[in-house]
């Protein structure tokens, strides 16, 4: 288990690690409602697909627990009102969406007269996908160890690890096993602007977990692979649509365009649960537009004129030609990805 914890249930509220604050405060903050997590979803007091699909979920659990409602349909009804708040809180990653839908799915099956019931098994629930979550990660890691040797260089983008889950996480849960196994790495993390989550995030990861790293501006990749042997990429992801197309943190593509300049591999560690078999490809995944404020500033401080104009997606989509597999808690799937994510049953 990581020294810190992304996400704890105290029985009555969920509790958040703020990553906002990271790497100089480790602080912890505590949300009572649905209404309330969603907020901290979309300011980013807790990220990464996974993490807010399981926050997702306890916030349902906070509506229940809040709502007046006195029989199961009056019930349904509130926790389809914050099961909507929640899903606008960030919509580009499909496990927010999967996890609520699941919870909904759960609290319709329950067959009993009593609100009390459907408020036990909601709670139930969210600590299923809670606990899930672990081992779904956990087998990502594993699947990709045989695609990463003994002395390795790796570039990772953005912060897949157990900041962006319940713990592990995606790729940068395959680079911590790889550690754990003794394999010698090094690292090179983006920086991952314009959050920096790269810098902040992955780079104290990975000082917790004792692995070499460099942390490097989003622009160098190309550089470094030109001059280093780099043995590959690997990210995570926040949706991946049927062809393989993969929406991504910003600078993902770019990244995936310079490893294929290069005859890198490019790898995508993602759960089953961010595969959306829903969208033929990446051209209709949703992108989340932020602030100009993420772009203008550095903490509190202006780096641009007053009134600069902002482009600011926080994702992009790298086409499935760029991606050399796809990495589940199934095991690792190899281009053309859509018969085999069919055959998988997503």
């Amino acid at each position: 288990m990581t020294p810190f914890r992304s996400i704890e249930w105290t029985g009555d509220a969920l509790r958040l690690l703020d990553q906002r604050q990271l790497p100089h405060q480790t602080l912890y903050a505590e949300f009572t409602t649905a209404s309330a997590v969603a907020t901290a979803i979309h300011d980013m007091v807790v990220r990464g697909a996974p993490a807010i699909g399981v926050a997702a979920a306890f916030g349902l659990v906070l509506a229940a627990q809040q709502s007046q409602a006195t029989s199961v349909e009056a019930l349904r009804a509130d926790l389809q009102t914050a099961a909507n708040q929640l899903k606008q809180a960030r919509p580009t990653a499909v496990n927010l969406t999967w996890a609520l839908k699941r919870m909904l799915q759960q609290a319709d099956a329950v067959l009993t007269p009593s609100a009390d019931d459907l408020r036990r098994v909601l709670a139930q629930a969210a600590q299923a996908l809670y606990q899930e979550d672990v081992e779904i990660n956990r087998q990502i890691g594993l699947q990709a160890q045989s695609l990463i040797p003994d002395r390795a260089t790796i570039i990772h983008h953005c912060n897949t690890g157990a900041l962006a889950t319940v713990d592990y996480g995606t790729a940068l849960g395959a680079i911590r096993i790889a550690h754990e196994q003794g394999k010698r790495l090094q690292v090179y993390l983006d920086e991952t602007r314009p959050r920096l989550q790269g810098a902040s995030l992955s780079a104290y990861e990975l000082k917790a977990y004792g692995v070499p790293h460099t942390v490097m501006v989003d622009s160098a990749s190309g550089y470094l692979m030109q001059t280093q042997t780099v043995d590959l990429c690997i990210v995570g992801c926040d949706r991946v649509a049927a062809n393989g197309d993969v929406a991504n943190k910003i600078g993902t593509y770019n990244l995936a365009i310079a490893a294929k300049a290069h005859q890198v591999p490019f790898y995508v560690a993602c759960p089953l649960s961010s595969i959306d078999m829903t969208l033929a490809s990446g051209d209709q995944i949703e992108i989340e537009q932020r602030s100009a404020e993420e772009v203008t500033h550095i903490g509190d401080r202006a780096i641009t004129p007053a009134a600069t104009a902002v482009f600011n997606p926080a994702f992009d989509i790298t086409p499935a030609a760029y991606i050399s597999a796809l990495i589940t808690e199934k095991g690792v799937i190899l281009p053309p990805f859509e018969p085999q994510l069919r055959q998988l049953g997503v």
